[in-house]
């Protein structure tokens, strides 16, 4: 009888799409969270392990040692259905990622928060990066014709601190509340904020058509900026007021999450990233609100659970270690860019905090958190690998380089010696998605 169900009318042994696109989809978790819980255990953010799980189910491990198993578990319609599915889980973390960046922590360490993620934390690494794509494009560079936004791209690749990641760091080091651990934070929010500024303008500028084209993106975009928010942050902000002296205020989640999706489609259609506008309407909901934490709690659970495993096994599908090769000059400049990615953040956010008065070992415990790129990394690789501003191996690159920086960073913060001891705990009204998506 079950042979019967499975079975699909293309003919004998063939599987009904639906069934083996459930079976991919619990494949896929079962082997993101096992691996997470294992090196949860090791110290490591899960993070690592989901993203591990999604790289062994692609040409790297599975489609290496097993083909054939892997072109029957996942073969093109099931990917094409899950990439979907993952798009979704993109766009609705991102919406939770949005709503959680508050540049109010910076209030008190504003400019030299400001000044170690942009000029030191961000910009040696853009600049190194630059030079690195500029000497190995025929490595790196996709097939998009832009070679200034390829190395614009990759530099910008390069400059990234994973801000969900390195709050989880901060937790599980209990340095979350510590004067570092709210610097760091202030640091990666601000440094959070110009990454995507950046993106979307590298995307404007590399999108298909001319001067004028890139000119009316431009500017639709800047207006959609001013419409958040002059009206639909305030807009927000009375609904959710309203919402919160009424029962039943977690009925707000419907109109939120369309508000996100309505976003990601209007700046897709721009020719940018749908991630942008799902970030950008998560900027204008407004913080501090139980029905917003409410909303961020229902949310959270099945994104964090299940759709964004599916992104980081669509991210695997397409990295293959295997494109580095045998000859020792892809491996010696995948080596230079993984040592460059991590001294640039350690020598330049260490050095700025170290130049603003900051002890030298807290300095470099600030550089090395910064070298944290975790899922922010992969989510812009990503982008840049489906718009072709880089190759396959360039991908895999930068994936790879993810998955080291962010796995050295608690080591290298242990090494460093005892972190400092935080002072009294205060109280917080609801969890940040940033500590559940570590």
């Amino acid at each position: 009888m079950l042979t019967v169900t499975l079975a699909a009318s293309g003919g004998a042994g063939a599987v009904d799409p639906m069934a083996r696109f459930l079976l991919a989809v619990a494949v896929i978790v079962l082997l993101s969270h096992l691996l997470g819980v294992l090196l949860g255990r090791l110290g490591q953010p899960l993070v690592i392990g989901e993203i591990l799980g999604g790289l062994l189910l692609g040409p790297s491990a599975l489609g290496w040692i097993w083909p054939a198993g892997q072109a029957w578990l996942l073969p093109k319609e099931v990917t094409s259905t899950l990439d979907m599915a993952a798009q979704l889980g993109l766009v609705t973390f991102m919406f939770l990622l949005g709503c959680e960046l508050s540049l109010e922590q910076t209030e008190h360490t504003g400019r030299k928060a400001l000044g170690a993620a942009v000029v030191g934390g961000m910009g040696l690494p853009f600049l190194v990066g630059t030079g690195i794509a500029a000497l190995a494009p025929t490595m790196l560079k996709g097939s998009a014709p832009q070679f200034a936004g390829y190395v614009c791209f990759f530099g910008l690749a390069m400059s990234i601190t994973a801000l969900p990641v390195l709050a989880r760091l901060l937790v599980d080091l209990g340095m979350d509340r510590s004067p570092l651990g709210s610097f760091s934070l202030a640091a990666a929010a601000v440094g959070d904020g110009v990454a995507w500024l950046g993106l979307t303008v590298i995307l404007a500028v590399t999108g298909t058509g001319g001067t004028l084209h890139i000119v009316t993106t431009v500017g639709i975009t800047l207006a959609l900026v001013a419409l958040t928010v002059c009206v639909v942050r305030p807009l927000l902000a009375a609904v959710v007021r309203k919402a919160e002296q009424r029962p039943g205020g977690e009925r707000l989640l419907p109109l939120l999450l369309v508000g996100a999706i309505a976003y990601a489609v209007v700046t897709h259609l721009l020719g940018l990233h749908p991630v942008i506008g799902a970030f950008l309407f998560g900027t204008a909901v407004p913080r501090d609100s139980t029905v917003t934490a409410r909303m961020n709690q229902q949310l959270q659970g099945f994104t964090l659970t299940v759709l964004l495993p599916l992104f980081f096994a669509g991210v695997g599908l397409h990295v293959s270690i295997g494109a580095l090769g045998l000859h020792p000059g892809p491996w010696l400049v995948f080596a230079g860019i993984l040592v460059a990615a991590t001294l640039t953040k350690i020598v330049g956010a260490g050095g700025a905090s170290r130049m603003m008065g900051f002890p030298r070992t807290d300095a470099l415990r600030f550089g090395a958190l910064m070298n944290c790129r975790g899922v922010t990394e992969l989510v812009v690789a990503g982008i840049g690998w489906q718009l072709h501003l880089i190759s396959a191996t360039g991908l895999t690159v930068l994936v790879l380089m993810a998955l080291i920086t962010t796995a050295v960073t608690s080591p290298l913060l242990k090494a460093l010696g005892p972190t400092p001891t935080p002072p009294a705990p205060q109280s917080r009204e609801k969890q940040p998605v940033a500590q559940s998506a570590g």
